[in-house]
């Protein structure tokens, strides 16, 4: 009974991290991107991203245009990085689209 127990444990939390989604969110500022010259920064977070480090600003990264879009997802490499660091470390990626 225990042996099956743990087995089914195994299966759940193996379920847990493999069956999660990478998540994005995106914004339209003015009427968006009119090019597609592209600006990347990683934001930094701790404990499964309740604690904000250094969050990038997209306006910053936007150099003054009036239209552009803003992409923040959470990529295969940040879920990698997030996962090897147990949630300790998981950064997110923001990229600026103009």
């Amino acid at each position: 009974m225990m042996k099956k127990s743990m087995k089914m444990i195994a299966v759940a939390f193996a379920m847990v991290m493999f069956l999660t989604s990478c998540y994005s969110y995106t914004s339209v500022v003015g009427e968006g991107a009119q090019a597609n010259v592209k600006k990347t920064e990683w934001n930094h977070y701790l404990i499964y991203g309740l604690a904000p480090v250094k969050v990038s600003d997209s306006q910053k990264m936007a150099d003054g245009a009036k239209n552009y879009t803003i992409k923040t997802k959470h990529t295969f490499i940040n879920g990698l990085v997030g996962g090897l660091t147990f949630g300790i470390y998981t950064p997110t990626t923001t990229i600026v689209t103009k």
